[in-house]
């Protein structure tokens, strides 16, 4: 796995575990009872992105070695995960 890959595989995974941990713990406006004039009622309270993003960070890098790790030992290859290449040839009446 080249750097590139690595920071690709990195982002996505970072962006997956970030719309996961995005709605955790999440209190509107509505559950509330304090909405603000010209916002939805499912508008967020307070502002807590910054925190989700730490978190989503240092679980994204664990997920992310633990991915790495399986990549570059070879334990699971293309080969284990094309389902299309096993199949038997058709025989033909």
């Amino acid at each position: 796995m080249n750097i590139t890959s690595a920071i690709v595989l990195f982002s996505v995974i970072w962006f997956m575990v970030f719309f996961i941990v995005l709605p955790l713990r999440l209190t509107t406006q509505g559950d509330a009872g304090d909405v603000v004039p010209g916002t939805p009622k499912s508008a967020p309270l307070n502002e807590v992105v910054g925190r989700k993003a730490k978190i989503t960070t240092v679980a994204a890098i664990i997920i992310w070695a633990i991915v790495a790790a399986i990549i570059l030992s070879g334990a699971i290859t293309v080969r284990d995960i094309d389902f299309l290449g096993r199949l038997p040839p058709q025989t033909q009446p």
